[in-house]
């Protein structure tokens, strides 16, 4: 498939009705409020104080300042809302601890909730988790039903919110869907970018000999995915993962990326034990002094894990369709960050 301009129109969202936002300043955020707008939605966003709004200056939107964990901003954010689109999430860093990543995951789901309970004729809360919530998959591809295994702090408070929301919402009858996005990526992203920088290099570096099969699905992809999951009758009460139709090799994805700038890629493949008692090493370092290490355990165990999917259920339930494949997607990606310089073949 190819990448297609986005859609036009509503989706299907009642275009008199105000949608709330959190994370509306992120990666995947501000593609969702803008595509809401676009489509005449009344869009309101938490931000922090200290958040930067002025890529989003020109869309009308109505800020709420504050922290997303503070009843008293949520009460204020929630008035009058029909639809709640729940993205904020806390970067992964080796700096913060399990409290930190609870304040931010678990216990603003509960107040959005709650709050949403008390608006007349609210419609849909799609409460955004991650694949994370399944860590490794032993026997690929796993669907939704797949056990959970969260493997740190910020897979356990995404899973403890998800959790919580399917008890919550179930018992007080809060119409919610779930979406759980595989590997987000697309312009703009600066997570995956460090793989398109090294698929530039000479040499990639792959730790150990594992397949280390990831799950991808672009930023455009994703935020139509979410917009119809707000709407489709059959979304309620249902858990989507939110994934192209295959998953991909992290060397093929190298390949494909290098290909795209001209490159001959040459994998080179390190045994994985030494990274891992490096990133303990640095991280014992850096964490007492409040400093983000060079190197951390989950980085390397990236390289360790397979996550790949059974995509079919938000298909043929919604009948969602990507628009990008792995390769039009990656190579439209290698495009965009070609153009702002960000990746110099």
């Amino acid at each position: 498939m190819t990448g297609e301009p986005m859609q036009t129109g509503n989706n299907g969202l009642d275009p008199d009705a105000l949608v709330l936002v959190t994370g509306a300043t992120g990666f995947i955020g501000s593609v969702l409020v803008r595509k809401l707008c676009q489509r005449g939605m009344k869009v309101r966003a938490i931000a922090r104080a200290s958040s930067n709004t002025s890529t989003l200056d020109d869309l009308g939107i109505q800020w709420i300042r504050g922290e997303v964990f503070d009843e008293a901003t949520v009460k204020e954010a929630t008035r009058g809302v029909a639809y709640i689109f729940h993205l904020a999430g806390a970067f992964r860093e080796a700096r913060h601890g399990d409290d930190y990543y609870h304040k931010i995951h678990v216990v603003p789901t509960q107040l959005l909730a709650r709050a949403a309970l008390g608006n007349p004729g609210f419609k849909r809360f799609v409460h955004v988790s991650t694949i994370g919530v399944h860590g490794h998959i032993d026997e690929p591809p796993a669907n939704e039903s797949y056990r959970f295994a969260p493997g740190d702090a910020y897979q356990n408070t995404k899973a403890e919110a998800e959790l919580w929301m399917h008890e919550f919402a179930g018992r007080e009858h809060l119409p919610y869907t779930v979406i759980r996005p595989a590997s987000t990526y697309g312009p703009g992203d600066r997570r995956l970018l460090k793989v398109f920088r090294m698929a530039a290099w000479k040499f990639f570096p792959i730790l150990g000999h594992g397949k280390c099969l990831l799950h991808l699905i672009h930023v455009d992809d994703l935020t139509d995915a979410m917009i119809v999951a707000a709407t489709h009758p059959k979304a309620q009460g249902e858990v989507f993962i939110c994934g192209n139709v295959e998953p991909i090799g992290t060397e093929e994805m190298a390949r494909t990326i290098a290909s795209y700038y001209g490159r001959k890629l040459r994998v080179i493949r390190p045994p994985v034990w030494p990274f891992f008692l490096a990133a303990d090493v640095t991280t014992a370092i850096c964490r007492p002094f409040g400093i983000e290490p060079p190197l951390h355990r989950r980085r390397v165990a990236f390289y360790t894990k397979d996550r790949a999917f059974d995509t079919r259920k938000i298909r043929e339930t919604l009948g969602w369709q990507p628009r990008y494949s792995n390769q039009t997607g990656l190579e439209q990606t290698a495009h965009w960050y070609l153009e702002q310089g960000w990746v110099r073949p």
